[in-house]
């Protein structure tokens, strides 16, 4: 409220007689609220009660010393007991839960109850009608500093605990990934305030595209951004580790990341998500990726993550499995491996065969003759059709 010149000088008979009245002022402004402010019906029988009755107690008390302050009343004069109260009692009010939506009804009821009862007084003591417009300035300025002063603490308890929250969550974050034993994880967990799930899915995105994906999904999810192991910085990607996303839940799970080229992990029990990280690091350094815009399932890519653990072990097995067609052509090998590939896949199916590769039943059985003779008994051996598929089974040529 805007600063005023005029001040207020109340006679020592008006101060004496608001004096006497503060207790029972204090004691029906408290009741008063108890009534019209519906979420403190309780909250005066614990120790937030005896805070907030203190409060009161305070503030009026603090008027009070406006009132007699020498040289009479400015109603822009701070009063530091009083704000410091309001102050803590608007940080209570956050750890407590709740809004400032409350607190703001309850001076505002206080305001009022403060007024009848003191104007009365004074007007009974001897104020003058002239004054009494001043002195309700007076009491509304007031209040409006305490108001003031409850929202300042509010919001600095939301920030604090905000920040306090987000550091221990982003340090659970990274505990998880580290894959510390479940006794480092379960402290960590309770120090963040996190109400540990059945299951976390890993999920490798964008940071650019976390903060829309985090609002569609549960509020538990955790997000590293901090290096998390095995990452290059330069990849500026993020870990969002997602609870209880599987089973039944993946499917949604993956619409809510389609379009921000993520790829998910298995849902793996809670402390053990450090392996679900480890699936979806590898399907990326593999260089796997989904058709479109949906996101990479690593569940769907399971005999590419198992053919490729060693890219050299597999290199080496595809040459000694298809050596027999070292002496052929470029274009000519190419069909024979696609057919044979086709073939194996098919447990000899010759018409599907044909129609996954858009050919001739006749054409299957030309090639299938060609790669007998090349292979010779090698393909009724349950060994050589083994590593063959082996050899064939994570991408096709």
């Amino acid at each position: 409220m805007a600063a005023t010149s005029e001040l207020i000088t109340f006679p020592p008979a008006v101060v004496a007689a608001m004096q006497a009245e503060l207790p029972a002022v204090a004691q029906h402004t408290v009741a008063t609220i108890v009534v019209e402010v519906p979420s403190y019906a309780d909250a005066f029988a614990g120790e937030m009660g005896r805070a907030i009755s203190s409060a009161v107690e305070l503030a009026l008390g603090g008027f009070l010393d406006l009132a007699t302050a020498t040289g009479g009343v400015d109603p822009s004069r701070p009063i530091g007991p009083a704000l410091e109260g309001a102050y803590k009692l608007g940080r209570g009010e956050a750890r407590s839960g709740r809004s400032m939506d409350s607190l703001l009804a309850a001076y505002r009821v206080g305001a009022r109850v403060a007024w009848r009862h003191m104007s009365d007084t004074a007007v009974a003591a001897g104020l003058t009608v002239g004054s009494l417009a001043r002195f309700a300035e007076l009491v509304f300025a007031y209040i409006d500093q305490l108001s003031a002063s409850s929202v300042a603490g509010h919001t600095d308890e939301l920030e604090t605990t905000g920040r306090v929250r987000r550091h221990h969550r982003e340090r659970l974050g990274a505990v998880l990934l580290a894959g510390r034993p479940v006794h480092e994880l379960t402290a960590a967990a309770e120090r963040a305030d996190w109400p540990t799930p059945r299951t976390l899915t890993a999920v490798l995105l964008p940071e650019v595209r976390a903060r829309g994906a985090l609002g569609l999904l549960d509020a538990r999810t955790l997000q590293v951004s901090d290096d998390p192991p095995g990452l290059d910085p330069s990849t500026e990607l993020t870990v969002l580790l997602v609870p209880d996303a599987g089973e039944g839940a993946r499917p949604a799970l993956l619409r809510a990341l389609q379009g921000r080229s993520a790829t998910v992990g298995p849902a793996k029990p809670w402390a053990s998500v450090a392996a679900s990280y480890g699936r979806a690091l590898r399907a990326l350094r593999l260089g796997l990726v989904a058709e479109g815009p949906a996101a990479l399932d690593t569940e769907q890519r399971l005999p590419d993550l198992v053919l490729r653990a060693d890219d050299e072990a597999l290199a080496d097995l595809r040459a000694a499995a298809l050596a027999p067609l070292d002496g052929l052509s470029g274009a000519a090998r190419e069909k024979l491996v696609a057919t044979l590939r086709s073939w194996l896949l098919h447990h000899g199916r010759r018409e599907q065969v044909a129609a996954e590769l858009f050919v001739h039943p006749q054409t299957v059985r030309y090639r299938m003759g060609q790669l007998r003779e090349l292979f010779g008994n090698r393909l009724d051996d349950p060994q050589r059709v083994l590593e063959l598929t082996l050899a064939l089974g994570a991408t096709p040529g």
